[in-house]
């Protein structure tokens, strides 16, 4: 029988997660979140059961280096909303780890199976959701005919007269000058 993967449990650790990526992603300190997670790996896999008590850290250390194939995204996405915790053979071959992540993998893996496969889910979302949670589901009867009525139309709004926005910066509109 399969497992059941705590979906609230996931969703804290993304919320957690996310934070923690945030508070180190600063532009003023481009390489702090670089530093941070290299230094988290090395602690993690010196200790993995640091992860009781931080088990947010994990989906932090690995932010950006798990690839999903687009064909594993499916069963990811599937998985998540029937809150069904793969086998580790299928959760295996959906996810690609990078080759300097194996040691900290490895040793989580001894660690807690589970954890790992949580934390990959959690990967899962913060790639396909960002830090906000999934829309609440529709039903077939819900009445879609005032849904337009949800979204402005600013179409005519166009005053682009080549100048730039406030506040806008992009650093290859420099190259341009």
């Amino acid at each position: 029988m399969a497992k059941k993967l705590n979906i609230s449990r996931i969703n804290e650790l993304k919320t957690n997660a996310y934070d923690n990526i945030e508070s180190y992603d600063d532009p003023d300190t481009p390489k702090a979140l670089e530093q941070f997670t290299s230094q988290i790996k090395k602690v993690l896999q010196a200790d993995p059961k640091m992860l009781e008590s931080v088990p947010e850290y994990l989906p932090v250390a690995l932010y950006g280096r798990v690839k999903f194939p687009s064909d594993a995204k499916l069963k990811w996405a599937h998985w998540i909303n029937t809150a069904t915790q793969p086998e580790w053979d299928e959760f295996k071959v959906t996810i690609g780890f990078n080759n300097a992540d194996l040691p900290l993998v490895l040793a989580v893996r001894a660690y807690s199976e589970d954890l790992l496969i949580e934390s990959c889910a959690v990967l899962y979302l913060l790639e396909n959701q960002g830090k906000s949670t999934p829309a609440p589901k529709r039903s077939a009867d819900d009445d879609f005919e005032d849904e337009d009525s949800d979204y402005a139309d600013y179409s005519d709004d166009d005053d682009d007269d080549g100048e730039e926005e406030d506040g806008y910066y992009d650093q290859y509109d420099d190259e341009d000058r």
